[in-house]
């Protein structure tokens, strides 16, 4: 799908207090010293419109939350909305995923989200994929070590991929699966993104897993 671009978008996140501009300084310390508590660290990794989130930290307030978005235009939308509430739980960073240990430090991430992630279809991109074992490489050094993934898409060639993935790791594993989340068991407590709600709505399954790591 083809971003539609904002103009002013960057000059707009270079000056919003919701975005936090150099989260490099922040690594080892986001609980002391930007959230000033001890509450778990929740991450959106490709957070669109930030829906998902807001619904998130609304909700609950001892939990804070974090969305990176790479796209300027889309994370623009997503500040738009954030400035029409108070919540001191709910931030973002507009940053390339690849360098997620440059600003997280071991174990500093309690969760891990992924929603209906770039399926990146052709397999010289498989790399670029959320759930690829380069990215799983990455969580694995910022993760707590009680801490897990959750996974949403409606791609299943994606999920296949994530799913085998996980199976062929030493280090992970599949803790819950589902290939139609809405006619599960699974349901409670879900919350929707906005790609969610419109492949819900067309009919179109969704696919949830958690991943957490293989017990020792």
């Amino acid at each position: 799908m083809r971003l539609r671009n904002v103009t002013g978008s960057r000059e707009f996140i270079a000056e919003n207090e919701y975005c936090i501009h150099e989260p490099e300084k922040m690594k080892g310390i986001w609980r002391q010293e930007f959230f000033h508590n001890d509450h778990p660290i929740h991450l959106e990794i490709g957070m669109g419109k930030g829906i998902f989130l807001h619904t998130l930290a609304e909700g609950n307030p001892e939990i804070n939350y974090l969305g990176i978005e790479k796209y300027s235009s889309v994370l623009y939308r997503a500040i738009e909305k954030r400035q029409q509430v108070e919540l001191d739980n709910l931030y973002f960073i507009r940053f390339d995923a690849t360098e997620l240990e440059t600003i997280f430090a071991p174990g500093e991430v309690d969760r891990i989200y992924l929603n209906f992630s770039d399926p990146w279809p052709k397999d010289r991109h498989a790399k670029r994929r959320l759930t690829s074992p380069q990215f799983l490489e990455l969580y694995d050094l910022v993760l707590a070590d009680d801490g897990y993934i959750q996974f949403k898409t409606d791609n299943r060639g994606l999920f296949d991929y994530s799913v085998e993935t996980v199976e062929a790791s030493e280090k992970w594993r599949i803790r819950e699966l589902t290939y139609d989340l809405h006619h599960s068991d699974q349901l409670a407590g879900n919350v929707m993104t906005e790609y969610e709600s419109k492949f819900v709505g067309l009919g179109h399954p969704i696919c949830r897993c958690v991943i957490d790591r293989c017990p020792e």
